[in-house]
């Protein structure tokens, strides 16, 4: 499951975060392995994880929103 906010942090820099949930089925090693692949193919970030009672892994991802200024 994974949905997608934007928002600015900070004045003139802007992030996309996405939130990705994982059951606790899913070992450490396979988590880190679909994390690293989102990294490097969509550009994202690690921004904080969380480990609920039940195992459960709650990962918030983050990236740059670049905008294009156009030139006069």
């Amino acid at each position: 499951m994974s949905s997608v906010l934007r928002r600015p942090l900070t004045r003139g820099v802007e992030w996309e975060f996405d939130k990705v949930t994982f059951s606790r089925e899913f070992s450490r090693n396979v988590v880190t392995k679909l994390l690293v692949e989102r990294a490097e193919h969509g550009g994202w970030e690690l921004d904080r994880v969380r480990i609920t009672a039940d195992g459960t892994r709650r990962v918030v991802l983050r990236r740059k929103i670049i905008r294009a200024v156009r030139t006069a």
